[in-house]
């Protein structure tokens, strides 16, 4: 099987640098920001020049209640095959809860958060990794995540965790030095422990990331340089096995590229040679057993309760540490705010500083339901029905940004009047 070398994750925002850089071996890319039939011709240059191409999913959500969605499965499938992936990343995370299976409201996270380390979970864990598989044309890897709170009865260690994954489903694994890290500073967790007890074989490939200390915890940004600790957990394990593969990542506030260059060769000074993709794993084929429906019910429940305290302003529920929850939810919605201001620029333009407070504030206790760009629009009809911003035309401006969206279509003639005499009225 190939080896992968050093990578960088591709992001629009650096992609012209990514192509410059030198001894970049292969480049990742967040599948979700990739259309099959409509590639970034940066992502085709590099692909025409030899580097290797991941797709490396967000979505998913294989640790959920739920059965992985077929839809987004065959998305990622049919990003996979454009790409020419040796491979495709997932993670052992949550990313929605509620609906049909509780009787609740559907929830999104916009975030990656842990599953609970039980028995149960793996079981429910397990199925889904095998649906996932069998809809793959490629080999599946999956990575550990970073938290910033524990579930309450937790059964199993990390490195423990994940190696049953391994022997129940064959499925490989990409373990992120920078959320070990992050677990360590959070959770108390033994990162060193955690890489004893990993079965090393699996690993397809290692990423380094980035990160800050804000509230009093270890915030997993990959917006800030690789600390030295994750790079000695690289070496760490390095010394161990070879990983196949080794990977930058950095998602915001994007340095220079003589930066970037810099890490790239830090972290080739920590792994002096790599070593090969494992062997197809699914050859074996492990048998799953199905999960049973009352343990998705139970995880289903217990993930409802949870999501909606981080992103509805519900109680916490019982058995967790409520100032960590507390301060997940800041993260979440500080999370939020950097999307919107992303997709709608005009948003902080307007408001100027007190757009990320003002935010965060709208989404403590109001659920995103529509995705970011639906968010974005209800976050604006929330400011003008709170009669803000205090500034008369910002207000008048505003109204108008956002009525031009709301719609289905631009508004017709009758539709502008009463849009302008709306706005006489606002001020």
């Amino acid at each position: 099987m190939a080896v992968l070398g050093m990578g960088i994750g591709w992001r629009p925002e650096i992609a012209d640098a990514v192509e410059r850089l030198p001894g970049v071996d292969w480049v990742e890319v967040v599948a979700e920001n990739v259309c099959a039939d409509h590639m970034p011709a940066s992502l085709t240059r590099l692909r025409e020049r030899g580097v290797t191409v991941v797709p490396h999913g967000v979505s998913l959500g294989l640790g959920g209640a739920d059965r992985p969605d077929e839809a987004r499965l065959a998305r990622l499938a049919a990003t996979a095959t454009a790409l020419g992936a040796p491979l495709v990343t997932e993670h052992i995370a949550f990313v929605r809860a509620g609906g049909r299976r509780t009787a609740s409201p559907a929830l999104e996270a916009g975030h990656l958060l842990p599953v609970p380390r039980t028995r149960e979970a793996l079981d429910v864990l397990c199925e889904n990794v095998r649906i996932a598989q069998e809809a793959l044309p490629v080999p599946l890897a999956l990575e550990n995540v970073a938290a910033l709170f524990s579930w309450p009865g937790e059964e199993l260690t990390e490195g423990r965790f994940l190696a049953e994954l391994v022997e129940r489903t064959g499925v490989r694994l990409l373990i992120d030095m920078a959320n070990l890290h992050t677990n360590q500073l959070n959770r108390g967790e033994d990162p060193l422990k955690a890489l004893a007890e990993l079965p090393v074989e699996a690993i397809a490939y290692v990423h380094v990331a980035g990160g800050v200390e804000r509230d009093g915890v270890w915030h997993d940004t990959h917006a800030h340089p690789v600390p030295p600790r994750v790079l000695d957990l690289l070496s760490e394990l390095a010394g161990r096995a070879a990983p196949p593969g080794v990977l930058l990542e950095r998602d915001d506030d994007f340095p220079p590229e003589e930066e970037l260059a810099a890490e790239l060769a830090a972290i080739r000074g920590r792994v002096p040679a790599t070593g090969r993709l494992p062997e197809r794993a699914d050859v074996r084929r492990p048998e799953v057993p199905r999960a049973a429906e009352a343990a998705r019910e139970r995880l289903g429940l217990g993930q409802a309760a949870l999501l909606s305290a981080l992103v509805a302003g519900t109680p916490a529920p019982e058995g967790f540490d409520g100032a960590r929850l507390r301060l997940q939810a800041v993260a979440l919605a500080r999370k939020r705010a950097g999307v919107v201001a992303k997709l709608a620029p005009e948003l902080p333009e307007l408001l100027g500083d007190g757009y990320r407070e003002a935010f965060v504030a709208y989404a403590r206790t109001r659920p995103m339901t529509g995705g970011y760009r639906q968010d974005a629009l209800a976050f604006a009809r929330h400011l003008l029905d709170a009669g803000r911003p205090g500034d008369v035309r910002a207000r008048r401006l505003l109204y108008r940004w956002w009525a031009e969206r709301s719609a289905p279509r631009p508004p017709g003639r009758a539709a502008r009047l009463v849009h302008a005499a709306r706005a006489v009225l606002a001020a």
